[in-house]
């Protein structure tokens, strides 16, 4: 005889079983503490799973606008374009960095400074060797040797113990403004240095800067006795070296001064070359031969230098570099 047995929420079957009835089972109703707890879990879960999601596409987006291949190259986009990659701070390897910067090989560069040496050797002892209105058609001819000629001379100057036109410059500092002619001034650096104190006229072949006047020095656009110190900074190079002297005695005033720096070993006698500058019209108050590079004499305007010039050769010996 089968028989059912009711019990509220389980259902047993006639074979003993038991079956469970959940929707007729009376569940405790929560707290109101329990129920915030569980609506604050769920509210966690759904922001969790909306920036999973979130996430997902923007590295979706990422990998279809193209990405870096590590070496800081582009990759080929969705249509076909490129995109430049982001910079990296990684250093390029030593080959990579040769071949993004080509250049000469050492050897070719020893070459090139040889032959940059070689031209101002040339330029320079044709300088010495040639007068002054040649010179001026040379370099006016070709501007370019000039420049040349004052990269090898700048090169020569950083060997030196003193630069010659410094001590001019500290001497011209120490005095009251004057007119100063700065004969073969080279880049003008006196007239750069002192120019606020003193009227500076700078002359040279070219005219390297704006401070320059270009014409040959035998014969430069000033009146007679407008100066008060003429100086020659190793700028007697021609040939024909009294005229620019001459010059120097027309536009001193008397008393003027003449200002000289030369290298010693073009000097075969100081005493010699002395008599000759003041047989154009200067006295010698004094004379500075401290230094064994050069040698510098300081005369003063006593006359006028003669009419006629006599031309003696031998008083300076060319200033010619060593061949190497």
């Amino acid at each position: 005889m089968k028989t059912k047995i009711q019990v509220s929420g389980v259902k047993v079957g006639a074979e003993g079983s038991v079956v469970s009835d959940l929707s007729r089972v009376k569940r405790p109703k929560p707290s109101g503490s329990q129920a915030q707890q569980r609506l604050k879990r769920v509210r966690e879960m759904l922001a969790a799973k909306r920036a999973k999601e979130s996430n997902t596409k923007d590295n979706s987006k990422d990998n279809s606008r193209g990405s870096d291949d590590g070496n800081g190259q582009s990759i080929c986009t969705r249509n076909g374009s490129e995109m430049p990659a982001a910079k990296t701070r990684s250093k390029p390897a030593r080959a990579n960095l040769q071949q993004a910067t080509p250049g000469l090989s050492n050897l070719q560069r020893k070459m090139q400074q040889k032959l940059k040496g070689a031209r101002f050797r040339w330029i320079n002892e044709t300088l010495y060797t040639t007068t002054g209105d040649k010179a001026l058609e040379m370099v006016q001819g070709d501007p370019g040797i000039f420049e040349e000629y004052h990269q090898g001379f700048s090169s020569q100057v950083e060997k030196w113990p003193v630069n010659p036109v410094d001590i001019f410059i500290k001497q011209l500092q120490a005095c009251k403004p004057l007119v100063v002619a700065d004969m073969g001034c080279g880049e003008a650096k006196l007239a750069a240095v002192v120019g606020k104190v003193h009227t500076v006229h700078s002359f040279d072949l070219v005219a390297y800067n704006s401070l320059i006047t270009p014409c040959n020095i035998a014969d430069v656009p000033l009146v007679d006795s407008s100066v008060d110190v003429a100086i020659f900074c190793l700028a007697l190079m021609g040939t024909d070296f009294i005229k620019f002297i001459r010059e120097a005695n027309r536009i001193l005033r008397t008393g003027g001064q003449l200002k000289i720096a030369e290298v010693v070993s073009r000097i075969s006698d100081v005493g010699v070359f002395v008599s000759e500058l003041e047989l154009q019209g200067f006295e010698l108050k004094h004379e500075d031969c401290s230094n064994k590079m050069f040698i510098m004499l300081e005369f003063v305007k006593t006359k006028p230098s003669p009419a006629k010039m006599v031309e003696k050769h031998g008083l300076l010996k060319p200033c010619i570099y060593k061949r190497r």
